[in-house]
């Protein structure tokens, strides 16, 4: 049981890779804090993955809002004492021709993505400073912040995301003195309910198998590879790992067929 007595953050975690990533944390024997946007959603997450209520509580808010990290360890240290890991995995995605895209639409993927990674990293790590214990910062960055995808056009998503995985590095470095790991996976496609906040239902069925062939592996990921490589970075087997990018993409970053 890698995650005995451990207690983590989980933002987006109520669907897809976040979702799985809490479920497995407790699977393991840890307790986590839920979090997500939609009320209703975010509470029957927490409420699937932990019947009893008892080792994952919910807590909704959005974390493009600074206010949201501090809540969210408020929550860890209220409800379970301690926090010891942070997956910080919240985001959007929506591609759009870079010439098509606003001043709004590029906020609101700077905000939701790299701004949220930032200031809940940020309220996590004085947390796990001030306990003294040191701790695990695990996000979730993109195929798409390493190379362009012609077929999906995502020059804001890819430019925030990017942003995340420097924060990773620079993270890395600031917090090793006080024993904070700092690591990033960067997913290929992976197939979660982000796409369909974009397309119709489908929409999705047809286009998501498109992708299949991308991969050297021969096929999308599912929320379980992204999940097992989030939690080896966030457990002790990754004791002596920080500052990696670790891709996660059936492939894609080593070559093409």
């Amino acid at each position: 049981m890698r995650f005995q007595r451990k207690v983590a953050i989980v933002t987006g975690g109520n669907s897809g890779i976040g979702k799985e990533v809490a479920r497995r944390f407790l699977a393991e024997g840890g307790r986590v804090v839920v979090n997500g946007r939609n009320a209703a959603k975010t509470e029957a997450a927490a409420k699937e993955i932990d019947p009893s209520g008892e080792r994952a509580v919910a807590h909704v808010g959005d974390i493009a809002l600074p206010a949201t990290g501090r809540a969210l360890v408020k929550a860890a240290l209220d409800r379970f004492g301690q926090l010891d890991v942070l997956f910080n995995n919240a985001g959007i995605f929506g591609p759009k021709p870079f010439l098509e895209v606003d001043e709004a639409e590029y906020d609101r993927f700077l905000d939701g993505i790299l701004k949220g990674a930032f200031f809940v990293a940020q309220a996590a790590a004085k947390a796990m400073k001030a306990a003294g214990k040191g701790g695990a910062i695990v996000q979730t960055g993109s195929m798409w912040a390493l190379q362009a995808i012609g077929a999906t056009p995502s020059s804001a998503y890819s430019a925030a995301k990017a942003g995340v995985h420097m924060l990773t590095t620079n993270l890395a470095i600031e917090l090793a003195p006080d024993s904070i790991r700092v690591n990033a996976i960067a997913p290929g496609v992976v197939e979660t309910p982000v796409f369909n906040t974009f397309l119709t239902p489908e929409q999705v069925a047809r286009v998501l198998p498109s992708f299949n062939a991308m991969h050297p592996l021969g096929r999308n990921g599912q929320p379980a590879d992204a999940a097992e490589a989030l939690l080896f970075l966030a457990s002790d087997q990754a004791k002596w790992i920080t500052g990696v990018i670790l891709s996660v993409d059936g492939g894609v970053m080593a070559g093409r067929q």
